[in-house]
């Protein structure tokens, strides 16, 4: 077995040594993507998938998000479909994915089905997710600028570690499943802003059951397809990094999980983040300057949006939100009607958008003139290190915005003092 397919699969089933910090940011993960998933199942392609799924009939093993159950692959599909449809869960941006809407959704399914321990299903998303992300660092950067949507693809070999972890696989076992996935994994970024962009973790969460589930019964697949000259890596514009594999069981690189505090495309948040320190308030801006990196011009920089969701993707829209008061970690504060405020579109067209080599993708600069003639200058970067108590203050505080308090509180208990999988998986819906 080559080194990287061994080592993959020695980690997702060998006895691992975790820490607090990586055990807290899961947990939190976890939460995150509960709250954003309860939140997503009105969205029109939730509604599809979960109809489709539920018409297909089958025995319902795993709950939905939205209500009732399916198939373990049926779930894992709609769980990770929804999970994903507001685009508000978190970013790994080692590799540019979505961890947990690819993983989660498998491993609550296979837990569910299994009846395992919360704290056996979290230590089972805490590797599928690490995994993830150590693939998509074996990919490179390469990989995602050709088109691929590391979420779909990466995230596929998260999903299966994660659940042939739960389902008890051999290491050579293992190998295969990861194999069978390398010829299931797929995502296109030519997606982006459709249906298929959240349609895209569905297939990585789905594919990695079903991997899993195959070789359990005995499948068998070539366990060297993520390798070799018509692996996976070579035929999807794979660098074969093997740096990725560095630290790997000893230190866990999902720690530096990016979790979403603001509604609105994850482009635009270094500069939110960074007028968190301004004092912004609409009367004294006279103009605002936003220093980003170029890549973010053509994704977040609609210059007039007239609709909620082209809110989501303009840097003056978003900050002039922020200086009129308005939460931008709510969704609700995305309409039409915000777009058409006299007030927000004055503000809007005094700020000033500027692509910058120097910054990294997770920097921003902002440059803030007051009416009065006073500077400031501010700069944030997403990558800077929340301590573990503003993490958890924060996610939580997101969760009551999404799904109440209450419900919040109650998940959050559950994934800090234990229980099972089915107690969790019933928390996929209100009530």
């Amino acid at each position: 077995m080559p080194d990287l397919t061994r080592a993959f699969a020695d980690f997702a089933t060998g006895s691992i040594t975790t820490t607090p910090a990586a055990r807290l940011v899961t947990s939190l993960s976890a939460l995150d993507w509960i709250a954003v998933g309860r939140a997503g199942v009105e969205e029109p392609v939730s509604r599809i998938l979960r109809e489709m799924v539920l018409d297909e009939g089958g025995t319902g093993r795993a709950h939905l998000f939205g209500g009732g159950a399916a198939p373990l692959r049926g779930a894992a599909l709609v769980n990770g479909t929804v999970s994903h449809a507001l685009d508000y869960d978190d970013t790994h941006f080692a590799h540019i994915g979505h961890p947990s809407v690819a993983v989660f959704p498998a491993v609550l399914a296979m837990a569910e089905a299994r009846d395992a321990a919360i704290v056996e299903l979290l230590e089972a998303a805490l590797v599928g997710m690490e995994l993830s992300v150590r693939v998509g660092l074996w990919l490179g950067r390469g990989h995602y600028q050709a088109g691929f949507h590391q979420t779909a693809t990466a995230g596929a070999f998260g999903a299966a570690a994660a659940a042939g972890r739960l389902a008890g696989l051999t290491p050579e076992r293992m190998a295969l499943a990861l194999g069978l996935t390398a010829t299931r994994a797929a995502g296109l970024k030519a997606q982006f802003g459709t249906m298929g962009k959240p349609y895209n973790a569905g297939l990585a969460a789905a594919a990695g059951i079903e991997a899993v589930e195959l070789v359990r019964r005995g499948f068998v697949a070539n366990p060297l397809a993520m390798e070799g000259e018509y692996g996976f890596g070579a035929t999807h514009h794979g660098a074969d990094e093997m740096s990725a594999l560095e630290g790997l069981g000893e230190s866990w690189l999902f720690e530096q999980v990016s979790h979403k505090f603001h509604a609105c495309c994850h482009g635009l948040h270094a500069a939110l983040e960074a007028a968190r320190s301004l004092d912004i308030a609409a009367p004294e801006v006279a103009t605002l300057t936003v220093r980003t990196h170029p890549r973010w011009l053509s994704v977040c920089n609609q210059p007039a949006p007239t609709t909620g969701l082209g809110a989501k993707f303009s840097y003056g829209t978003v900050l002039a939100m922020r200086a009129l008061g308005h939460d931008t970690a709510r969704l609700d504060s995305y309409s039409d009607a915000i777009c058409a405020d006299p007030r927000l579109i004055q503000l809007r067209d005094r700020v000033e958008v500027i692509g910058d080599e120097s910054l990294s993708e997770t920097q921003a600069h902002l440059s803030l003139l007051r009416r009065d003639g006073q500077r400031q200058e501010v700069s944030h970067d997403l990558m800077a290190p929340l301590t573990l108590a503003e993490r958890e203050e924060r996610v939580r505080a997101k969760a009551a915005k999404l799904i109440g308090g209450g419900a919040a509180d109650e998940i959050w208990a559950l994934l800090r003092t234990g229980g099972g999988a089915a107690d969790l998986a019933s928390r996929l819906t209100a009530g």
